[in-house]
C-alpha cells in the first residue's frame, strides 16, 4: 500500500486523519499514517500547547497542520476586524432567536465564571499568519488549506521550511485554482465528507480534480472509512486518502459523550449539509438545533465568523447540559460528520482503525486482481 504521496511526506501508508483533537494526531502519526490538526479554533497560544505537546508524542514521525481561509467571510474588508467591531455585526433578532431556543429546550444558564469561547475564529490573513508563525516553528511536514486558494504568503512561507502545502477542493475549478496558487497537491473533498463540503459526490469529482491538475497529486476525501474504499480511491487516480469523520468515534478522540452515542448509533441518511453551525454549509449530525436553524420561518444563519460568535455561548450552554437523558441539550447537540457515520458503530483505537484499513485495502486489492486473472 505504496504510493508516491508516502514518499512525498514520509509515512508508510497514504491515510491522512484531519481531527481538531492532538491525541488523533498523534496515534494516527504513530501509526503510520499521517495526523493533520486542524487548528482554526486555536489561539496562538493554544496552538503552541497543542502543537508542543504533539512534538513529545508522534514519536518524531510527521504531521500536519489544518488552517481555513475563505474568500469571504464577515469582517474581510478590515483585515479580519476585531472582536468588537464583528460583535457589533450581529443583529439583535438573532440574539433574541437563540435566548428564546435556549429557552424553549430548557437549557440552563451556565455558572458564574465559567470561561466560554468567543467564537471568533482564525480565517483572516492576519488570524491565519499568527497561527502559522507559531505552527513553523514546529516544523510540521505538511500544511493544509480550505475554504479558498492557499495564498502566497501560506505557500511561500511553507516552501521555505519544506512543508508540503495542500489545497482543500470541492470541485474541478477549485482544484484549479490550487493548482495554479502552487499547493504541492489537491484533497478531493466529495459531498459525502463531514464539515464544510461541496456539492459533488466523491466518485464524481476525484477523477475530474486528478484529469484537472495532473500531475500534481490527489488525496481522495469524502465517505472514506475503510480499506474498500481506499482502493476504490486509488482506482480512480488519487494516492491516497484524507479521512476524518471515522476518527471521531475512536478512544482517543475528544468528542461529547452524547455525540458519541448519537454517531454510534446513526445510520448513512442522518446527518444533513447546513450552515447551522458555521455559517457555511457543512455536513454534521442532523438534530433539533439544525432542524430550528434551518426553519425557514426562522432566521437565517450569519456569515462565518459571526455565526460561531452568535451561539458560541449557547453552544457551550448546550455541551455542559446535554448529559442529562431526555434533555433538550441532549435533543440539540451537533458536531460535524459525513455520511460514513452509518458504518461508525464501534470505538476503537486510532491505531487500529489505520490497520483494518490496511488489511482491509489489500483484501480489496485482492479481489481485483484475481478479477484481472480471471
Amino acid at each position: 500500500m505504496h504510493t508516491p504521496i508516502c514518499d512525498l511526506l514520509g509515512i508508510e501508508f497514504p491515510i491522512i486523519a484531519f481531527s481538531h483533537c492532538r491525541d488523533v494526531v498523534a496515534a494516527v502519526s504513530r501509526a503510520g499514517g499521517m495526523g493533520v490538526l486542524g487548528a482554526v479554533a486555536f489561539s496562538p497560544a493554544q496552538l503552541e500547547v497543542e502543537l508542543s505537546w504533539l512534538d513529545e508524542h508522534v514519536g518524531g514521525r510527521p504531521y500536519g497542520v489544518d488552517v481555513l481561509l475563505p474568500q469571504r467571510f464577515a469582517g474581510a474588508e478590515e483585515g479580519g476586524g476585531s472582536l468588537e467591531s464583528l460583535t457589533a455585526l450581529i443583529p439583535d433578532g438573532h440574539r433574541e432567536f437563540v435566548d428564546d431556543l435556549l429557552d424553549r429546550y430548557g437549557v440552563p444558564a451556565l455558572p458564574a465564571g465559567t470561561p466560554v469561547f468567543s467564537g471568533k475564529l482564525e480565517v483572516s490573513q492576519r488570524g491565519v499568519t499568527a497561527l502559522m508563525d507559531v505552527a513553523f516553528a514546529h516544523r510540521p511536514r505538511l500544511v493544509a488549506s480550505a475554504l479558498g486558494p492557499a495564498p502566497d504568503f501560506l505557500v511561500d512561507a511553507a516552501h521555505e521550511q519544506g512543508a508540503v502545502v495542500a489545497g482543500l477542493v470541492g470541485s474541478r475549478r477549485h482544484a484549479e485554482r490550487q493548482r495554479a496558487a502552487g499547493v504541492d497537491l489537491v484533497v478531493a473533498q466529495g459531498y459525502e465528507a463531514g464539515g464544510h463540503t461541496g456539492e459533488i459526490g466523491t466518485m464524481v469529482l476525484v477523477p475530474e480534480v486528478v484529469d484537472a491538475v495532473a500531475p500534481t497529486p490527489v488525496l481522495a476525501a469524502g465517505g472514506i472509512g475503510n480499506g474498500r474504499q481506499i482502493a476504490a480511491a486509488l482506482a480512480l487516480g488519487a494516492q491516497g486518502v484524507w479521512c476524518g469523520s471515522v476518527w471521531l468515534t475512536t478512544h482517543e478522540a475528544e468528542t461529547h459523550p452524547v455525540v458519541r452515542e448519537k454517531m454510534l448509533r446513526a445510520s448513512s441518511s442522518d446527518t444533513v449539509r447546513t450552515r447551522a453551525t458555521t455559517g457555511k454549509p457543512a455536513r454534521q449530525l442532523r438534530t433539533a438545533w439544525t432542524d430550528e436553524w434551518d426553519d425557514p420561518t426562522h432566521p437565517d444563519p450569519l456569515p462565518m465568523p459571526l455565526h460561531t460568535m452568535l451561539t458560541a455561548e449557547a453552544q457551550t450552554r448546550v455541551q455542559r447540559a446535554a448529559a442529562t437523558p431526555g434533555s433538550g441539550a441532549e435533543r440539540l447537540i451537533t458536531y460535524f460528520v459525513g455520511q460514513v457515520v452509518g458504518s461508525m458503530n464501534s470505538v476503537r483505537p486510532a491505531a487500529q482503525v489505520v490497520q483494518d484499513m490496511v488489511g482491509e485495502y489489500l483484501e480489496a486489492a485482492g479481489r481485483l486482481g484475481a478479477s484481472l486473472e480471471g
